[in-house]
């Protein structure tokens, strides 16, 4: 009866993105997107094979899919999570590099006039790409974003001109954790606007407040998708001279510290471990409040990390870290809840990325695509409930000279880390090189790659690095 009242309303009365009555559509679902920063494939408590308790996201794969085959498109954070956001290859929304300012990198404090014409400041994700929050604002979705954004940070391309109401983080790669400044430059923004209220907070928890804050706000009241992407557990973007002469690693409460510190040797994988028990437990309070709000079987929850582990324990039984095109750096692990939709329990091994993501919501929210636009996903909903196989049969990855693709189960390699073919059915370590084996496949692998490549350079050109 709500439903049909809400119709019946809108025929009457128009109201405005802000208007004074709202009706929530029962047939929409919620939508709350979770993201961590650099945490391995294998660095959740229910996989079992290291000492980090993450209780909230095991409960989460208690009651829906795990699934063990899921790729980000980029061993890195820009790229990876611009593909998130638009459903395409970084090579086809033109975000395919990190936008960073990398003098840093030899310690040196960028002024507020060398940042204003920086990288940083200067690029961003192209204008002319639609984001999710683009395609849901035009569903009649309130939308927001809590955290790491990355899609630049010139207002034009911040998350209020991307199809978002809402927006608290930082539009840059990484941030202390307590004073919020990258490399010394205050980084927080509230909506479109600088903002340093909550330095000396922990940015964890001020990340998970105000992500509850919205929850309690909006649940209810009409349909919402909050994009909750963290900097955790990322090392600390601070000077080493501003951190005693060293560099400062995983940042995380003490006392969140203490509690690894008779599980592990290392101060620093305590703090590894540290920083994501501390954001699994934000986590928690947003899917507590989801239940109190009575809408938690009506929200779809996904979590993800948007590229493999930095190193921090290592991504066993996997390969390489982040940054490289092994599987350690591409393969990440992936929840998805939604009850009464996706079963409870269930751990599937189809072959899955992130470019799924974008069709996913679109097809759960019935939200439709932009005109025009290619989408280089599917829907996944069949997939994780077990009624088809996945029809991914093939993903490319690019990231300057490095190069990788995986057709079926065979993965192909050719890089500055080293180079070779895999059979992941059976080496998903890549540790036996089958090139001189298997040249047939090869050389299959390369015009796979080759042809994916023209495909890229053939489509409309967009910013920031492209000649065009």
């Amino acid at each position: 009866m709500k439903s049909r009242v809400c119709l019946l309303l809108s025929g009457l009365l128009w109201i405005g993105a802000s208007g004074v009555l709202q009706c929530e559509d029962s047939g929409k679902p919620n939508i709350v997107l979770i993201v961590s920063d650099d945490q391995g494939y294998p660095d959740l408590g229910c996989i079992g094979s290291k000492p980090v308790r993450t209780p909230n996201l095991d409960r989460l794969a208690a009651e829906g899919v795990r699934a063990t085959s899921f790729y980000v498109t980029w061993p890195a954070c820009t790229p990876s999570r611009g593909s998130l956001l638009t459903g395409r290859y970084p090579q086809r929304n033109g975000l395919y590099d990190m936008v960073r300012n990398d003098l840093v990198n030899y310690g040196h404090r960028f002024t507020e006039e060398e940042y204003a014409v920086s990288p940083e400041m200067t690029l961003g994700l192209d204008p002319k790409e639609k984001t999710i929050g683009d395609m849901l604002h035009g569903a009649s979705y309130l939308n927001a974003v809590v955290g790491k954004w990355d899609m630049g940070q010139a207002k034009r391309y911040l998350p209020l001109q991307r199809g978002f109401d809402f927006f608290y983080g930082h539009g840059n790669n990484g941030i202390d954790y307590y004073t919020h400044e990258r490399y010394g430059i205050p980084s927080l923004f509230r909506g479109n606007e600088r903002t340093g209220e909550d330095r000396g907070t922990y940015i964890t928890d001020v990340f998970g407040r105000e992500a509850l804050s919205f929850v309690n706000e909006h649940a209810g009241k009409r349909p919402f998708f909050l994009y909750l992407p963290f900097n955790a557990p990322h090392s600390a973007s601070t000077l080493a001279e501003d951190n005693g002469g060293e560099k400062p690693g995983v940042q995380a409460p003490e006392e969140e510290v203490a509690k690894y510190q008779d599980l592990v040797k290392e101060e620093k994988l305590a703090r590894y471990f540290a920083a994501v028990t501390r954001m699994d437990s934000a986590i928690g309070k947003v899917l507590e409040a989801l239940d109190k709000s009575g809408v938690a079987d009506n929200t779809l929850v996904l979590f993800l990390s948007d590229n493999g582990g930095s190193g921090n324990g290592g991504n066993a039984p996997l390969k390489g870290s982040k940054s490289t095109m092994w599987e350690g750096g591409l393969r990440v692990p992936f929840l998805i809840r939604w009850p009464g939709r996706v079963p409870a329990g269930v751990v599937t091994g189809e072959f899955l990325t992130t470019l799924e993501i974008v069709p996913t919501l679109l097809a759960a929210t019935g939200a439709p695509a932009p005109d025009g636009v290619v989408l280089d996903g599917f829907d996944m909903l069949p997939v994780l409930r077990g009624e088809k196989p996945s029809p991914r049969t093939e993903m490319f990855w690019q990231r300057r000279g490095d190069k990788a693709a995986r057709v079926e189960n065979w993965k192909w390699v050719e890089s500055s880390k080293g180079n070779g073919l895999f059979d992941l059915s059976h080496d998903a370590g890549e540790e036996h090189d089958l090139s001189s084996e298997k040249p047939e496949i090869l050389k299959m692998m390369e015009e796979r790659f080759a042809r994916w490549r023209q495909e890229m350079d053939e489509t409309e050109p967009r910013g920031p690095f492209r000649d065009y």
